[in-house]
């Protein structure tokens, strides 16, 4: 498909982050790490390029002299990603396709109209408006005007004032894209399409260096609210009530009276039965949580910045966790749910064991257990999320979901060398716990928890 098959008003750019440097003969596309050299240009062409450096343009605002050559320009720029292309109609922006990787070749023969959108697209706002993505895709298509918004659920949409000459270039386009299927069961016959989830392949990509993401710009640990916002401290307000004091280890004697590290991975198991007759008690608890979760200190990184110690590594030593241990049978604990205040290793009380929302974070846990027993003890694991997503961009969930498996395993070695039950859950009741906690969501959520208690005979 050339460029000159869209309709008069489009308009082409250079896509975002390519510098163009025109010489009399030639010139160079850059976008580190990528560039590529244009040579044996003519005039025309040349001209057209030096109009893209000054924004978007037209074809015909392109072309003063040699058209065919023009198009033929911007059909290899646009074909090899460097050009983004803005549909427009009656002058008005319709859509735009904004590559990041070089596209594949366009699709020898058109999708049927009765053709869908992939079970994997995902459209959502942004500061600038309607964004379609597809986590395998080459390209993002921002959408500008709501009417197209119909089309996508079916490019046969009768009722949407538009020319048919648009519609079938968008249809062509969202193809081109990789957007659109021409069943909506053809994703879901073979395994990996049944597989994987929108949520999931979206997050995957979006999470991870990548076609879109190739350099460290908005991507990692930029510390992007420096400046502009405080960081969370490193320590949560306590809740009100009187703290229940904790046993602090002898670490000397851990040390030396411990079994060794093999010993401990190799001992390691889930359990998910235990002896409600000798439950885990008090001092052990403490002395779980002491090992594995306690703060060590705390050390500023810089007027406003605080940086945390703790067991366990934290990208950038931001240490968001908190644990709640949910005490529904301890010996000499009352029960109930609990803040383990890891700055004063104490236990700070947060609900009544009876309240409907503790009672539903209990129940979560009966499909882990054998027989739906109830667990001695649920450490719900929750991320006050802004310490991390100060720091980093785009990676800052999938980091807290790195640290919760690293807490999780710090609890489950510890578990074993202490002789306890331990038992992570793969999932647990984030409403509930919001209620429970009486917490902002946004800023402190439910990312984990894990089941500790003495062990049944196995």
């Amino acid at each position: 498909m050339s460029v000159r098959t869209y309709p008069d008003q489009t308009r082409f750019s250079l896509r975002e982050g390519v510098t163009c440097l025109t010489v009399p003969t030639g010139a160079v596309l850059l976008n580190p790490p990528h560039k590529e050299k244009l040579t044996g240009l003519g005039a025309a062409q040349l001209h057209a390029l030096k109009t893209l450096n000054r924004g978007p343009s037209t074809l015909g605002e392109m072309t003063p002299q040699d058209g065919a050559e023009v198009g033929e320009l911007l059909d290899r720029l646009t074909d090899e990603g460097w050009l983004a292309v803005t549909v427009r109609d009656g002058g008005r922006n319709l859509y735009s396709i904004r590559p990041f990787t070089k596209p594949p070749g366009r699709p020898a023969s058109p999708l049927p109209w009765s053709a869908t959108l992939s079970k994997f697209a995902v459209l959502h706002r942004d500061s600038d408006g309607f964004v379609l993505e597809h986590p395998m895709s080459w390209c993002d298509v921002r959408i500008h005007d709501p009417r197209l918004l119909a089309l996508l659920d079916g490019l046969g949409a009768g009722d949407v004032a538009l020319p048919i000459g648009i519609k079938t270039q968008l249809a062509a386009d969202l193809h081109w894209c990789g957007f659109l299927v021409a069943d909506p069961f053809d994703e879901e016959r073979e395994f990996t399409g049944r597989s994987w989830s929108a949520p999931d392949l979206w997050f995957h990509r979006r999470s991870t260096l990548g076609a879109r993401t190739i350099t460290w710009e908005h991507f990692g640990p930029t510390k992007w609210a420096k400046g502009s916002f405080q960081q969370p401290p490193a320590r949560r307000p306590d809740y009100p009530g009187e703290p229940v004091p904790l046993r602090v280890p002898d670490l000397a004697a851990l040390r030396a009276n411990d079994p060794s590290l093999s010993t401990v991975i190799e001992d390691r198991y889930s359990c998910r039965a235990f002896d409600d007759t000798h439950p885990i008690t008090r001092d052990q608890l403490a002395e779980l949580l002491f090992r594995t979760a306690r703060t060590r200190g705390v050390r500023s990184a810089g007027e406003g910045e605080e940086l945390a110690s703790r067991p366990y590594p934290s990208g950038g030593s931001v240490y968001e966790l908190e644990l709640y241990p949910i005490v529904r049978h301890v010996d000499g604990l009352a029960p109930g749910m609990y803040h383990y205040d890891s700055f004063d290793h104490v236990l700070r009380p947060v609900a009544d064991a009876d309240s409907a929302a503790v009672q539903r974070l209990v129940r979560s846990t009966s499909a882990t257990l054998a027989n739906g027993a109830e667990p001695q003890v649920v450490i719900v694991m929750a991320a006050r999320v802004g310490r991390v997503m100060w720091t980093y961009e785009q990676v800052a969930y999938a980091s807290i979901l790195k640290h919760v498996g690293v807490l999780m395993q710090n609890v489950y070695l510890a578990g074993a060398a202490m002789g306890l039950g331990v038992c992570a859950q793969g999932f647990s009741d984030t409403s509930a716990f919001v209620e429970a906690a009486g917490v902002d969501e946004l800023q402190e959520c439910n990312v984990g928890s894990i089941i500790v208690g003495s062990p049944a005979a196995h």
